[in-house]
């Protein structure tokens, strides 16, 4: 990935269409992420920072982002200095990985005040920090930097805003053409490149070598990689054995298919489309995870206990036979002996029988008949509670994949759910909020059909039985846990029936799988059984289809908000 100082460059350049904007409303979804919907050019824009420390970055999404119920700090003091002030430059130093918003905005008292919104792009030391624009002085900031942490700079409320301290490096806009000359008269390395550009990261150089290899005219194409990126000439985003690869002009040094979207803000909604919303969902579902493994893991080593008492109950038909022979044999054995040997009239083998000494042989018998019964009372219980432990460990495996593939509101369903089965706590009243009807994700097929999936129990619950009309299209992947998948139509298309095995498959544990075998049906044909637990149900009259989960389908077939 690539969000670099020539990268920045080029994003200020997209996002000068939000320049007279005005904003609208301000989110905080989580502590790493703030939103702002700005109205600009007779369009509503969301505008997203993010000071992730793997994936910082700003951009406009198109996605929609749950926010918390309650507003954090840092979002409530943003809604009293910015919210409805008018953004009137967005701008960098050099190709630094710093932008600053200029937004005129009114105090408490209707006087017009300038504030600044500084995002920084630097890794783990992101921030986003409001600054007053006539002092220069710190507001507050998303992550604070006390003295005892950097000497440099403090970042705390009433400080001074200091840049991050710039780098001296040649400016690659108006670099000489005999410095390129000078520079690339010998071969140099990625990180030779790094060290004398500004705003090179490491992945541009190594793409920018990558062309001038075998090539003798340096200052052209040096010239033309520039103008590539920072007009975002080809918006590019490709991804190699899961690693995400982007840019704003084609990547030639990766293998793989480059695929090309019209701007830079597209282009990171589609690289962090599943990314962001994992470490959304992971900041509020971790202690959640952790709760469903532990309940596997024991769930397990019960199931391993069990397997060793049906093994002692399966010795049933042992003790009724020694029963048996016993009561057939009384006269050849005495109170006091330890064992006796018999004959087996069921094979003419010679058998051995342990006895108890202090009993009488009848009572040794009837001692045999009584371990008989137990067994077979006790194999019916453990076998009960084998289907019962191995249910449980089904049903706790399908809430992790749930959780795996959630939203931030997925989560609270789920939560909600484990309360109902009592495996949690139930929220007080003060927690407790309105309940909502589960909200199922909504797509449409390429050629114009309604699609819904359910991305948890409740969703599925819901989109099975009370949303979905009886007639319409029911898809789940075969023998392995994952969404109830619905086509709002009674006789769909074939494209339609594909694509929605397709998000079927890639909403269910076989996500990273190929050829997945995906039942379909109707509606009508979909019984839950009675005391199952939520999102088990039964279905017949199915038939079966094979595909493979393509995350670009899921993107194309999703319908934006």
């Amino acid at each position: 990935m690539a969000f670099d100082g020539l990268f920045t460059v080029a994003m200020i350049n997209e996002l000068k269409g939000l320049e007279t904007g005005r904003i609208s409303k301000v989110h905080q979804p989580n502590a790493l992420e703030v939103v702002l919907h700005i109205r600009a050019k007779g369009k509503n824009e969301k505008l997203l920072f993010s000071i992730h420390p793997s994936y910082a970055r700003v951009h406009i999404t198109k996605e929609s982002i749950d926010n918390p119920q309650e507003p954090p700090m840092f979002c409530m003091l943003l809604r009293k200095h910015i919210e409805g002030g008018i953004i009137t430059r967005i701008e960098n130093e050099g190709f630094e990985r710093v932008i600053t918003f200029h937004i005129e905005s009114k105090n408490e008292i209707g006087d017009p005040v300038n504030r600044k919104l500084i995002i920084e792009i630097m890794g783990r030391h992101s921030n986003l920090v409001l600054v007053d624009g006539e002092s220069n002085k710190i507001i507050d900031g998303l992550k604070h930097l006390p003295p005892s942490v950097n000497s440099y700079r403090t970042v705390l409320p009433g400080f001074e805003y200091i840049h991050p301290p710039a780098q001296q490096k040649a400016n690659p806009i108006t670099i000489s053409d005999e410095e390129i000359t000078n520079f690339f008269s010998n071969e140099k390395t990625s990180q030779e490149v790094v060290a004398h550009f500004a705003g090179f990261s490491p992945f541009h150089a190594k793409e920018l070598l990558h062309r001038m290899k075998d090539e003798n005219n340096k200052i052209e194409i040096f010239r033309t990689f520039i103008n590539e990126i920072l007009a975002s000439a080809n918006p590019t985003y490709l991804e190699v054995d899961g690693k995400p690869y982007f840019s704003p002009t084609t990547i030639t040094h990766v293998s793989g298919k480059n695929t090309f979207f019209v701007d830079l803000s597209s282009l990171l909604d589609r690289a962090f489309y599943r990314r962001a919303e994992r470490d959304r969902v992971k900041q509020q579902a971790g202690d959640l995870e952790r709760f469903l493994q532990n309940e596997i893991n024991k769930l397990k080593t019960k199931l391993k206990k069990l397997h060793k008492d049906l093994e002692q109950a399966s010795k049933l038909n042992q003790y009724q036979l020694y029963g048996e022979l016993l009561m057939a044999n009384l006269y050849q054995f005495d109170k006091g002996m330890k064992e006796v040997t018999v004959t087996n009239y069921y094979n003419e083998q010679e058998l051995t029988i342990p006895l108890d000494e202090r009993k009488t042989p009848i009572e040794n018998a009837q001692s045999y008949y009584a371990r008989y019964n137990k067994a077979k009372h006790a194999l019916i219980r453990v076998k009960e509670q084998i289907d019962k432990t191995k249910e449980e460990i089904e049903y706790f495996e399908m809430l992790i994949n749930q959780v795996n593939q959630a939203s931030p509101t997925d989560i609270e369903e789920i939560r909600d759910e484990l309360a109902e089965q009592g495996y949690l706590k139930k929220r007080n009243k003060k927690q407790k909020q309105k309940q909502l009807k589960p909200v199922p994700e909504k797509f449409m097929s390429s050629t114009g059909v309604p699609i819904s999936v359910g991305k948890n129990n409740k969703q599925n619950d819901y989109l099975t039985f009370k949303l979905a009309k009886k007639s319409d299209t029911w898809l789940h992947t075969k023998d392995i846990p994952g969404s109830h998948v619905v086509i709002h139509s009674d006789n769909p298309d074939d494209t339609t029936l594909k694509e929605a095995a397709i998000l079927s498959a890639y909403f269910s544990k076989a996500r990273s799988s190929s050829s997945v075998p995906v039942d379909y049906t109707k509606i009508r044909h979909v019984k839950k059984p009675n005391g199952a637990k939520p999102g088990f149900v039964i279905y017949f009259e199915q038939k079966t289809l094979y595909v493979t989960p393509d995350e670009e389908v899921v993107l194309k077939l999703k319908k934006k908000d």
